[in-house]
């Protein structure tokens, strides 16, 4: 089942719900894209630059090199045809808020992309600012 999602109204992106899978109960892994990720993402709120280090030194289901997931990433997990949280149903511990991505933002790198899971939205914030983390790591 695949799905377009609308961002920024610029940004088309597709969803495929039927490939993710659990492995280990706290991670979900996409078998299309090949990402493995992070399911519990409720934890504390963080800025940007905080993320990128929270990520990197993260050691989860038995791996060590897990990463902040860009832009493209990140909102591939959403679910535009659900709400509160709209992700894909995989994923257990998700806040109906924002999450980082490593996507700066080109014309101002003060900014960097977030996706919101309350609707399935990217949005850009200062990187100083808080949002939630969820990480990512590419499958071998």
């Amino acid at each position: 089942m695949k799905k377009l999602i609308f961002l920024m109204m610029i940004n088309i992106f597709i969803f495929n719900a039927a490939n993710a899978e659990f492995l280990y109960n706290s991670t979900v892994t996409d078998t299309d894209t090949g990402l493995m990720w992070q399911n519990d993402a409720v934890g504390s709120t963080m800025t940007w630059y905080q993320a990128i280090t929270y990520c990197e030194d993260k050691e989860l289901g038995g791996y060590n090199d897990w990463r902040l997931p860009n832009n493209r990433e990140l909102i591939s997990i959403s679910d535009p045809s659900t709400s509160d949280p709209a992700i894909n149903a995989a994923f257990t511990q998700t806040a109906s808020d924002y999450y980082w991505t490593s996507t700066t933002y080109s014309f101002d790198t003060r900014y960097a992309r977030t996706v919101d899971f309350t609707y399935a939205i990217s949005d850009l914030y200062l990187k100083t600012e808080s949002h939630y983390v969820r990480c990512v790591r590419g499958v071998q």
